[in-house]
């Protein structure tokens, strides 16, 4: 048993067990009775665009995994918020556990009522409930009921909630489904959040998307780029190995593949000189 595991040993609360998240050695708590995360979550991390340093809020933070990603990638303090009591203590659990406290704070609160304190946030992410109240039966317990379904925020709230705390010039990131896409485009433009990458996810080459990354920039200029799909399974039904390095941490975010003379870039230099360009 490693360090980490001895410590959890004493963290851990009934029905609860510590999954690794197989990158830079970071554990998270998690429970079969509550909503756990799982690759739209990854993905978002990966793919939201994060500032060096900073100020970072994760909506819906849920057990905290998003945050804890984050910080492989960025030495910005990073807030999360949760709406339920008990995903928050886990996600409060699982900063201490991974040492990470000085750079995130957990915050149990409703993001309907929520209010920035001090300067806007630089950046922001959301996987937020994807579905309506009227879709489903809802067979599942409270919290992964919660989690599902609009049920403590509608779209709406969670684009208000997102641009009444991001500074002007900042990003939004959010995962959903393709089917809610129009609707997340029309709101965040009356939100003042205008859409500047799109990325749709396929679990198999041939099938339809069933996620969408999407990411908006406040009182950005009209000018939204889709980027090449994401595709999860290779025909023979193991992970693609994009998927691979993103799951291992090989690849800290997801590489947006714009071109360079009708090529990728494929050096730090012509990557940089887009930057600078831009």
């Amino acid at each position: 048993m490693n360090e980490a595991d001895q410590t959890a040993s004493g963290i851990l609360q009934a029905g609860e067990r510590l999954d690794d998240l197989l990158t830079h050695n970071l554990k998270i708590i998690q429970s079969p009775e509550v909503f756990s995360f799982s690759l739209d979550a990854v993905l978002l991390a990966r793919f939201a665009g994060v500032p060096p340093k900073g100020r970072i809020l994760d909506l819906c933070t849920g057990n905290g995994v998003i945050p804890l990603l984050l910080t492989t990638r960025t030495g910005a303090a990073i807030d999360g918020v949760e709406i339920q009591p008990r995903l928050a203590d886990m996600a409060r659990r699982s900063v201490d556990l991974n040492g990470l406290s000085d750079k995130i704070k957990i915050v149990e609160g409703d993001l309907r009522e929520w209010r920035t304190e001090g300067e806007p946030y630089d950046a922001i992410t959301v996987n937020p409930p994807y579905l309506p109240l009227q879709s489903g039966d809802r067979k599942e317990n409270h919290h992964q009921a919660m989690a599902r379904h609009e049920i403590g925020c509608k779209l709406e709230d969670v684009i208000a909630a997102c641009a009444r705390s991001v500074r002007i010039g900042g990003r939004v990131s959010m995962v959903h489904r393709p089917s809610r896409l129009a609707d997340i485009i029309d709101t965040m433009r009356r939100y003042r959040l205008e859409p500047k990458r799109i990325r749709f996810v396929h679990p198999r080459k041939e099938a339809e998307a069933n996620m969408v990354l999407i990411e908006g920039t406040r009182d950005g200029k009209p000018e939204v780029r889709l980027l090449p799909p994401i595709i999860v399974y290779e025909d023979s039904g193991e992970y693609t190995p994009e998927l691979l390095a993103v799951f291992y941490g090989e690849s800290a975010e997801l590489p947006d593949f714009k071109r360079h003379n009708g090529r990728a870039p494929t050096t730090k230099a012509q990557r940089d000189g887009e930057e600078a360009g831009k």
